[in-house]
């Protein structure tokens, strides 16, 4: 077995209205390669605890005022539309994969707004406010000449820049860090160390990407494997596509819980990040969208980190 394939959230049973909307039905999301023997059991979307957001979503305008930024060429109407599915080509490299200062504020669509390959430069894909009924969140890790760079789902270590336009910012108050060497999950809020737990990542076969990347959505999984809980869906994809299944090439990779805590600690996934039932439980009842994911191979978890800039200071 192996691979899961997403089962959407029923409309109304999300735990609250933050943005991750029904989870239509997707591409595949890429997890554990170990599974319980037996027909799994049916699964049961998690429930925290009703509480207030922890931190609601601040949204401000795309800006309309300061320095004329650079034009926009005009995109045609038949560019593709970055979803679940491998992101198109053309795109620049993250300029700072590694780095640990925390992407701070995301970018949120209103309409289809158009991503290039540079500020003025040419226009590669449109991006939608929801990839298959998600609303989506990116964070902004550049700003030049009024233009904004953002990660893209669907691509590793990709950016893509977005005029000013259709758009909205928010804050983005978290920072999660998978030390692939230590087999560690560290999560960050206001750049304060908050919790550190043992995961598993991938095999030197099918690893766990490196670099920063962000919660897309969430859903929910059948069988007692994931410990009854939700999932969260990253931006990144597998670096090798042919190190999976043919029927889940362009899958993404995952941070769930795993049935049983014993087999932590390890690298014996597919590439995705399995953590302990009561820490999912609690990332879930947390993070929001958007939240950026850093894995590396060394991390030494200090107890505070930098922050990021000022929004309104240039990355």
């Amino acid at each position: 077995m192996g691979f899961v394939r997403f089962n959407p959230l029923a409309p109304g049973r999300a735990r609250r209205r933050t943005g991750f909307g029904v989870l239509a039905v997707l591409a595949g999301l890429l997890v554990a390669a170990l599974v319980v023997n037996g027909v799994p059991e049916r699964s049961r979307n998690a429930r925290p605890p009703a509480e207030a957001s922890p931190h609601p979503a601040v949204a401000t305008a795309s800006p309309t005022e300061g320095p004329t930024p650079i034009p926009a060429p005009r995109p045609p109407r038949n560019l593709p539309v970055v979803d679940y599915g491998p992101a198109p080509g053309g795109f620049p490299r993250d300029p700072d994969p590694m780095s640990t200062v925390r992407l701070g504020e995301g970018l949120r669509p209103i309409r289809r707004v158009a991503a290039y390959d540079a500020p003025g430069g040419r226009p590669r894909a449109y991006l939608a406010p929801t990839i298959s009924g998600v609303e989506v969140t990116m964070p902004i890790v550049a700003r030049r000449s009024g233009w904004v760079a953002v990660l893209l789902p669907s691509a590793n270590r990709t950016i893509g820049w977005v005029p000013p336009g259709p758009w909205t910012t928010a804050i983005l108050r978290d920072l999660v860090v998978v030390d692939r060497g230590a087999r560690r999950l560290h999560w960050y809020r206001d750049d304060r160390r908050v919790a550190s737990w043992p995961v598993s990542i991938g095999t030197r076969a099918t690893p766990t990407p490196l670099g920063r990347t962000f919660v897309l959505g969430r859903s929910t999984l059948p069988g007692r494997v994931y410990a009854d809980t939700e999932v969260f869906a990253l931006g990144a994809v597998p670096d090798d596509p042919d190190a999976v299944p043919t029927g889940l090439r362009g899958a993404h990779i995952g941070l769930h819980a795993w049935y049983r805590d014993a087999d932590l600690g390890q690298r014996n996934s597919n590439g995705c990040i399995r953590i302990t039932r009561a820490a999912q439980r609690r990332l879930l009842a947390e993070l929001e969208p958007g939240t950026e994911v850093l894995v590396l191979d060394r991390f030494a978890a200090p107890a505070r980190l930098p922050g990021p800039p000022l929004p309104d200071q240039p990355a």
